[in-house]
């Protein structure tokens, strides 16, 4: 089933997730580094490959190994009755160093190397490439991997070789002939190189090939372009176009256009600065393109708003073709309202009919052919509505969290405090909701909360649905701890597998 058929499913019963492996545990009491906290991850689109970036600047990719090991034939799948699904297991590939600290002598302003964003570039020939950025520039790798043959024998004959590397004299020893510096023997004799000289048939007995042992690979990461000084504030977002040529990139109040092969030159086709910048209301907080129709881009808003443009319209796309907003209930408004509106993260389904939102406290599920409402609110954070001044106080209210859906459409997740995350199913009538912690033993925390549908806010059409809404202490009595969040996390694009960050640990889990 597609991303397009979410609404229409049938209820799906709730996933089993299990521990797959974890990359950078902390020992108990150990510190962790604020340069090797992960701060983005990224699938690419096979699921054979997978990438988190740092606030060191670096990158460091892994790989699938599960399917290399058991690739075969249909036939010899049946033979040996191997199950269809399979444990995901990646190992480490490589890392390289993406970004250095910068100054700009001209603002006053130190630009941090921390990784904001990475997305992998689909390229016909196989070979990996991505785009990774900072604050300020965005880098497009290359990762190459090149095999280095050892040669361990050359197989030569020890008992025809001289210790020299000379071919010895099938004949007369060296000590009776004196011979003369261009190669000829004094009394002349046939032994002396000349432009006729010809192999004996069967050639030389003692010369032989070289043999090579084994090879290894090399993995290596090269800068091929820099697209840089194109934003005055900081990026948030970058996004790679199904055409396979081009890529935006969006900072608080531009999106830029960008061709892969141009680094010196970009277009803006959004611009959100007013001409007064005391009349500035919204930013921009993520921008993404439409997985399949590549003159279609969505970008959300620090108000709560979502807006569908389309390239084909106009060069400069202040003009949207959709905008989706709940609507405030009446009496609802406090000084939190907006804060805790302002999307942090938007994605497309897989076929592109919905799109996915993440605002502070909830999870929107928004179908591009209705404006009126979201088709689905999942509860994330309603319990932490009594503790919103506590919040505005140590900045946790503005923490970004990501959202990211199953390949299939059927379900979505999201981050939020003491390293948890949380599962829902979409599907109509599924009342999934799932706790789970970035741990071993990820099912410890889950609060079985029975999934509470409440009334709609809007017309029946909408079949909005709320749910998920659970206790804020866990099932071991504990506290909720605003200091551990786990902001990052991707959805493998073909399989029920998750990878997703806990400060510098990398955690995967299948069901």
């Amino acid at each position: 089933m597609n991303g397009g058929d979410v609404a229409a499913a049938a209820p799906a019963p709730p996933l089993e997730w299990k521990f797959s492996q974890v990359f950078g545990e902390r020992a108990a009491g150990e510190e962790v580094q604020e340069v090797d906290i992960i701060s983005a991850i990224e699938f690419d689109k096979t699921g054979d490959h997978l990438a988190t970036g740092d606030r060191g600047g670096r990158v460091v990719l892994f790989e699938r190994t599960d399917t290399k090991e058991h690739a075969g034939s249909r036939r010899e799948l049946e033979r040996t009755d191997y199950p269809v699904t399979r444990h995901p297991e990646f190992r480490y590939k490589t890392e390289f160093q993406s970004h250095e600290p910068e100054f700009d002598y001209l603002k006053s302003l130190e630009i941090e190397e921390k990784i904001n964003k990475i997305r992998w570039c689909h390229m016909p020939n196989g070979a990996l490439f991505l785009l990774s950025t900072n604050d300020k520039t965005i880098k497009f790798w290359k990762v190459e991997e090149k095999k280095v043959k050892k040669i361990s024998n050359l197989n030569i004959d020890p008992s025809r070789a001289i210790a020299n590397g000379s071919m010895p004299s099938s004949s007369v020893s060296s000590s009776q002939k004196k011979y003369l510096a261009n190669g000829c023997y004094t009394d002349g004799s046939s032994d002396c190189l000349s432009n006729d000289f010809s192999f004996p048939p069967g050639g030389l007995p003692a010369l032989h090939l070289p043999v090579v042992s084994s090879s290894e690979s090399s993995v290596a990461a090269k800068c091929r372009r820099v697209y840089a000084h194109a934003h005055d504030y900081h990026i948030n977002s970058i996004s790679n176009n199904c055409d396979g040529e081009t890529f935006i990139s969006a900072d608080d109040l531009r999106i830029n256009l960008w061709n892969l092969q141009i680094s010196n030159q970009s277009f803006n086709i959004v611009d959100v600065k007013p001409a007064n910048m005391e009349d500035l209301t919204e930013v921009i907080t993520s921008a993404e393109f439409h997985p399949t129709h590549c003159n279609m881009l969505a970008y959300s808003s620090s108000k709560g708003s979502i807006r569908l443009v389309d390239l084909r319209q106009s060069a400069l796309c202040d003009s949207h073709s959709k905008l989706f907003e709940e609507k405030e209930a009446p009496g609802s408004r406090s000084f939190f309202t907006e804060i805790i509106a302002s999307i942090s993260d938007i994605k497309f389904a897989k076929a592109g009919r919905y799109i996915l939102s993440r605002d502070y406290m909830t999870l929107k599920l928004w179908d591009i052919n209705m404006d009126s409402g979201p088709v689905s609110t999942f509860q994330v954070h309603e319990y932490l509505r009594p503790k919103l001044c506590d919040l505005y106080e140590n900045d946790s209210i503005f923490d970004k969290f990501e959202c990211c859906l199953s390949g299939d459409g059927l379900r979505v997740a999201t981050g939020s405090y003491s390293n948890l995350f949380r599962v829902f199913g979409c599907a109509a009538g599924n009342t999934e909701a799932t706790t789970l912690e970035a741990s071993k033993n990820p099912m410890r925390r889950q609060v079985q909360t029975p999934s509470r549908p409440s009334r709609s806010l809007s017309s029946s059409i909408t079949r909005v649905v709320r749910r998920g809404a659970e206790s804020p202490v866990d099932a071991n009595g504990n506290s909720f701890d605003f200091t551990t969040k786990l902001l990052h996390l991707a959805w493998h694009p073909t399989e029920n597998s998750i990878a997703c960050a806990a400060a510098n640990s990398l955690y995967m889990y299948y069901a």
